[in-house]
């Protein structure tokens, strides 16, 4: 079973940063999972969200002062700083920060001491890693907000799909994923790599809200949608909830049928995201256990973000360094 390590180790290190993948790799992980947005001059850059207030210090740049706006992201009202207002030269300016501090606050103590790294340099990263440790070491990113970029002029599918060419990416070395069937559509046939449709546990997908399809996830993940999913993408990877939801107090319930349904439709199954804290865990349940419970379903990967317990409790060997 794969693990990819969800937006590198986070649970380590600050999130999208070199330091979070290079831990990531040496802790086993199988792929890397960079989210990308782009510039305004077209450079694709690993953040979880084009708004970067919460992930890195351009609060602490007045120069960069009267940037800060309100703008609608995929529906909503968010006030901060945008990626796609920087250029890449600009953004280098900026330092990566912990995105919860509170919760991981001995991740602070790497604040301010990265850079924001380009899709590039997470392919250099994991191939360098690779060759180190001598196993593959994939990356599997999620193109973020694809909707809202391609209405801004910077359509991630072609910037992604310009990159996959120029590096001379192979499938083996990587998968990319998106919420938005539109966009992964768009890559089918731009690209030969594997694609992964991501599905939440409610509400619809963007592009979906956006031009009046009424369908929701939830009828995605019906024998119907399966198989129209699998028309275009080779992995179906659902919130966990979808696989084994949680009762009313908070403990693992029954299994849904949405693996076996998706095994029947031709589609892999990785499941997201599992985190060892206290706070993300299924009542009465530890983190081993609770990967356990949902390996034993026949996955054919999950993300994590503690990569190293992950392959732990899959009883994967670690890597030695």
């Amino acid at each position: 079973m794969l693990v990819i390590a969800h937006r590198g180790a986070s649970g380590y290190r600050p999130e999208h940063t070199p330091a979070a993948y290079r831990l990531a790799a040496r802790q086993g992980a199988d792929y890397l999972e960079p989210d990308l947005v782009a510039t305004l001059d077209g450079v694709l850059v690993c953040r979880h969200e084009n708004e970067i207030s919460g992930t890195t210090d351009v609060a602490e740049h007045p120069v960069f002062a009267d940037r800060k706006i309100t703008k609608i992201v995929d529906g909503t009202a968010v006030t901060g700083w945008f990626v796609e207002d920087f250029t890449y030269a600009e953004l280098r300016t900026l330092r990566a920060r912990e995105r919860m501090p509170a919760l991981r606050s001995d991740n602070t103590a790497y604040d301010g001491l990265e850079e924001i790294p380009t899709f590039d340099d997470v392919v250099a990263l994991a191939r360098r890693e690779s060759a180190r440790l001598g196993r593959p070491i994939g990356v599997l990113p999620e193109i973020k907000h694809p909707t809202y970029f391609r209405r801004l002029g910077l359509p991630l599918e072609e910037l992604l799909t310009e990159r996959i060419l120029a590096l001379g990416l192979r499938p083996d070395e990587i998968m990319v994923q998106s919420f938005e069937p539109t966009s992964l559509r768009r890559l089918s046939v731009m690209t030969r790599v594997p694609l992964v449709q991501l599905i939440d546990a409610e509400s619809a997908p963007n592009d979906f809200l956006r031009t009046g399809d009424g369908r929701s996830y939830a009828d995605l993940v019906e024998p119907r949608g399966l198989r129209e999913i699998a028309t275009y993408a080779q992995v179906l990877a659902p919130h966990k909830d979808l696989v084994v939801p949680r009762t009313a107090d908070g403990c693992l319930g029954e299994p849904t049928r949405l693996v076996d349904d998706a095994h029947r439709a031709g589609l892999g199954v990785q499941v997201w995201t599992f985190r060892a804290e206290r706070r993300f865990l299924p009542t009465a349940t530890d983190f081993r256990t609770e990967l356990t419970r949902f390996a034993s379903l026949g996955l054919q990967g999950v993300f994590a973000d503690h990569p190293d317990q992950a392959v732990t409790a899959l009883r994967k060997p670690t890597v030695n360094v």
